[in-house]
């Protein structure tokens, strides 16, 4: 059995009986966190989808404070290792798979920019599909509509799709989107974090639910859904 845990924002935890996985952990300074770094498990692997503040800001101190590995696109994984002193990464690149002790990651494409909180190039976005205790999980991290998601994520188990808008896709285009892909489950992030992107997530679930085959899952910060 494999647990999601939305830590607010793009943040989420992926655990199973053996490992503890973070995607984009953003805790301190952000407003709608409700655990702090030094509440956090042990944790093996940091996925990091882009070099934005509010996706980078905790991946070095939890990776540093417990061994942990993180896995980003080559230049940040770079960027880590030597501006943040991180003693374990993994640099990859959109398209390239990873076999873990988990399970696999695979990098898929995102619609976004990405800059480094120095200034320093990002390299390109990125998206994960995760396959860990037999069950696809994409997460689209921050990103466009784009017609490819249905290459990497058709029929996946669970899928994550931002609605923030305004810097992601917004609730009509995550509609789109689980069209496309035709996930069994589908969670929303990306919003609520500052007024900005401000969304009601109930009527996204509305229409996920009217508009999809879909099941619409919306959690509070820090809840969890078992998969």
């Amino acid at each position: 059995m494999t647990k999601l845990t939305w830590l607010s924002h793009g943040g989420w935890m992926i655990e199973n009986e053996s490992h503890c996985i973070l995607l984009d952990p953003f805790l301190t300074d952000n407003p709608a966190a409700v655990i702090s770094t030094d509440q956090l498990p042990n944790v093996d692997h940091v996925l990091i989808s882009h070099g934005h503040f509010d996706h980078v800001a905790d991946a070095a101190a939890i990776a540093n404070t417990r061994a942990a590995t993180i896995i980003a696109i080559h230049e940040i994984a770079e960027w880590f290792s030597k501006t943040k002193n991180v003693r374990s990464t993994i640099g990859m690149n959109i398209g390239g798979q990873l076999e873990l002790p988990f399970g696999s990651v695979k990098m898929t494409p995102a619609l976004h920019s990405s800059q480094l909180p120095d200034g320093s190039y990002g390299g390109e976005p990125a998206g994960f599909l995760l396959t860990i205790d037999g069950a696809r999980l994409y997460f689209g991290c921050d990103t466009a509509l784009f017609s490819d998601m249905k290459l990497y994520a058709d029929n996946v188990d669970l899928a994550v799709l931002p609605i923030g808008d305004v810097f992601t896709m917004g609730i009509e285009d995550s509609v789109t989107a689980t069209k496309l892909i035709n996930a069994k489950k589908v969670l929303p992030a990306h919003y609520d974090t500052w007024p900005p992107i401000a969304q009601d997530a109930n009527h996204w679930a509305d229409r996920i639910r009217t508009e999809t085959k879909a099941e619409p899952v919306v959690l509070q910060v820090g809840e969890s859904i078992e998969i």
